[in-house]
Order: structure tokens, then sequence, then C-alpha cells
């Protein structure tokens, strides 16, 4: 995995209403340990994140402004300096100033995660692929929940998951793990800092 110097984190819906008991059975109950890993590794190397809020217009959904579950989870709460998209569709894209904000950037490549990966999570990424960017997935910084489908069977989270993510994979975006995202983004910028003491070098 190599990553530009302007590489984007984008962190999707990581909302208290995620926790909300409707949605039922999960996997990756260590996502959010990793999504603050990256969130940390982003700030420490000072590469671009943008945080994508769902502002639902469902009545009663948890992620509805105002409710207690549409605030930021502690793992995941922005900073003064950094962006928030809000959206009340599924991609990110739609009905945001999410790709302008990009453009302003200079990104090509982005970087996702959050919740839950065959909804938001993949609707992005089908999103971004699609737009020509240069998607990865952080599988073990994502995760789904149990889903009963139109013949009445229940299929557990980790086999939703893992489909959401092999639909995605080599054809809107490369799914990768926490690890090597983590390095890739500290080669990033020493890529960058490299690049500038040579110059100077050379000046």
């Amino acid at each position: 995995m190599r990553l530009p110097a302007d590489a984007v984190l984008i962190v999707i819906d990581l909302q208290e209403a995620i926790d909300d008991p409707r949605w039922g059975p999960r996997n990756n109950p260590g996502a959010e340990a990793n999504i603050a890993a990256l969130i940390a590794a982003w700030r420490a190397e000072a590469l671009p994140i943008v945080h994508i809020r769902h502002d639902s217009v469902e009545p009663g959904s948890p992620y509805a402004p105002g409710s207690p579950g549409h605030r930021f989870k502690a793992s995941a709460l922005p900073l003064d300096s950094e962006c928030v998209i809000a959206k009340t569709a599924n991609s990110a894209f739609v009905g945001t100033a999410l790709e302008a904000l990009l453009d302003e950037f200079g990104a090509t490549t982005l970087v996702l995660c959050g919740v839950l990966t065959p909804n938001s999570l993949e609707a992005t990424a089908r999103h971004a692929g699609n737009l020509g960017y240069q998607a990865f997935v952080v599988a073990d910084a994502s995760w789904a929940v149990d889903k009963v489908d139109l013949r009445g069977r229940r299929w557990p989270a980790e086999d939703v998951h893992a489909l959401s993510l092999a639909h995605l994979h080599g054809e809107y975006a490369t799914i990768v793990d926490t690890n090597e995202t983590l390095a890739a983004a500290a080669m990033a910028k020493a890529r960058q800092r490299l690049k500038e003491e040579r110059f100077r070098g050379e000046a």
C-alpha cells in the first residue's frame, strides 16, 4: 500500500447512534480503536481528515439532529480545525460539498473507514471509485450488523461485512487493514520530507 502526501482519511458516520440496539449484533469489536489509531496517525502526519456526519431525516432515527445519538463517538471526535460534512443520503457525495472540498485539497486518494460496511461506507466507496478516486477501505476499521434477506434468512454480521468488501475490492476500491494503512500513512509524509530536504540541498 502506497499513499500520497495528500491522502484523505474519511471517517463515516461514527456517531453514538450506531450503538443503538435496533441495529443488532455486529462484527469487528475493535473497529473503534482502529479508527482512533488511524485518526491519530493522520493528525501526527498532518494529513487531511474529513468526518462524515449523518443527519437523518427519517422519523425516530437515532441519527436525527438533536437526538443523543447524533453526537460523534468519543473515539472519533473531530478537532475544530477538521472538516465535517453533513449528509442525509447513504453516499457522502450526494447533496454535499465533499467533492468540492476534496478538490480544494487536491486529493486523488481516499482512505475510508466507519459504518456501516454495506450501507454508507459501501455507498461512499462505490461513488468515490466511479468519480475516479483511488479508494482504500480499511476492513478492520469498519463493521456490519446481522442482516435478514428477503427469504427470511439471517446472515451474520461477519458474512455481511465480508461480502460487502468483496463487492468493493478490485472494482471500486482496494481493501486493506489498519496496520498496513498506518505504515503507509507514515511513509507518505516521510517521502515528501525527503524530497524537500533534497531540494534544499540542491538549492
